[in-house]
């Protein structure tokens, strides 16, 4: 055109022309072609980063750029419900971890602690923010390492004594291995199925002894009404002193069935705000024979069936002061608390104890006139509310200490 004799303004006009059209066309490809392959890179730069949320526009199936959009927003979509599905077994998981009455603990390749469940906790009588990073040593747990597994330890942890059904087992997690230390309160479960056995065999011996006691104390309340009437018959005070000795004894053994009874029938707790301060201060003022000191603690509410609770303290100074009388030592209550827990302890100045194994059996009692039940109904309420109740000498001084850790509830 510029050597055919057009002129200068018709050359410029179509060049002008040919350059815009040159300049629409490579528009329209970088709008065709570049800014889909923009979107595809921020697409897989948001999958990378797990960034599911995003999706590209111009996703359709008539062309091959729109098709790769279509199968990023595909595969968006894939990953973004089974990462749901992964947090929603993993909430699952833990939830279940927490729930569960067994200490669940995990351990690197280092020993050191990476996971705990609230059992654990309570086991370790320690939170979890301050059991996390800790060897196997510091937290007490290094001899449940090693040894062959499973196997059954009787052991004291912090947060209890008792028999302990011990497993382990081995996983990865990124790529390092692990080590699953699982330990089961066995005391616990076996109490309850004595306790079970123990209702069913008083529902039957309690109906079978009373069904006898009551017609041999009949008889014998009319032979002595009998004997009353014709001394003469009674020679030498033999009958009258054998009726006597059938009285009482049928006497203490219906006592003995009602003892027996109140502790295989005790009811379940109806849970409700106490209190600790006013409880403490409120048992140790019900005692008459010598005064118990109460040392305040932390001013703290828990849920609870008061009754019960009473019931229970009352046994355990009741027990310390008859110690501390011996001595003419004195009884100091007083309690404490942590996060999850309140410990109560009762501290005599007395001879101590000489037989700790069988203190909570059922019907052993050093007392002369001792029914053998107060520390059993004691320990059978503290697990009805969650908690453990221990008894053991003292370190610092002379006499004995009970500890009874109940939970606290969190909102």
């Amino acid at each position: 055109m510029w050597s055919g004799g057009y002129t200068p303004k018709v050359v410029w006009t179509v060049t002008l022309l040919v350059v815009a059209f040159w300049f629409g066309v490579a528009f329209a490809l970088r709008e065709r072609v570049v800014r889909p392959l923009q979107t595809l890179s921020n697409m897989l730069a948001a999958l990378r980063e797990e960034d599911f949320s995003i999706r590209a526009r111009g996703a359709r199936t008539d062309d091959a750029l729109g098709l790769a959009l279509f199968e990023i927003n595909s595969l968006g979509q894939t990953l973004r419900e089974q990462r749901l599905g992964a947090l929603e077994a993993t909430a699952l998981l833990a939830r279940v971890m927490e729930e569960i009455d067994v200490a669940v603990f995990a351990f690197d390749e280092t020993r050191s602690l990476q996971l705990v469940n609230r059992a654990g906790e309570r086991l370790l009588a320690e939170p979890a923010e301050r059991l996390v990073g800790r060897s196997a040593e510091a937290v007490g747990l290094a001899e449940c390492l090693d040894g062959e597994a499973p196997r059954v330890l009787d052991t004291t942890f912090p947060g209890g004594a008792g028999r302990w059904q011990l497993r382990r087992g081995t996983f990865r997690q990124g790529g390092r291995p692990h080590q699953l230390l699982v330990l089961a309160d066995l005391s616990r479960a076996l109490r309850e199925e004595e306790r079970e056995a123990t209702r069913r065999l008083v529902r039957v011996l309690g109906h079978e002894i009373n069904n006898s006691l009551a017609p041999i104390k009949s008889v014998a309340e009319s032979l002595r009404d009998l004997l009353a009437r014709h001394p003469a018959s009674n020679g030498d005070g033999d009958l009258s002193r054998g009726l006597d000795l059938i009285a009482g004894r049928a006497e203490a053994l219906s006592r003995f069935m009602a003892s027996y009874a109140r502790l295989a029938r005790l009811p379940s707790p109806r849970l409700g705000p106490t209190d600790v301060g006013t409880w403490v201060r409120r048992v140790g003022a019900l005692e008459r024979r010598l005064p118990v000191r109460v040392e305040p603690g932390p001013d703290l509410e828990i849920q609870a069936d008061g009754d019960q609770l009473d019931q229970l303290l009352i046994n355990l100074v009741d027990n310390a002061v008859d110690a501390a009388l011996e001595t003419g030592g004195g009884v100091t209550v007083g309690w404490e608390a942590s996060r999850r827990f309140v410990e109560v302890w009762v501290r005599d100045e007395g001879p101590g104890l000489a037989d700790t194994a069988n203190l909570f059996v059922p019907f052993f009692t050093t007392k002369p006139e001792g029914s053998g039940i107060g520390l059993a109904l004691s320990r059978q309420i503290a697990e009805a509310h969650g908690g453990t109740l221990s008894l053991g000498n003292r370190t610092e001084a002379k006499g004995a200490e009970a500890r009874l850790r109940l939970p606290v509830a969190h909102a």
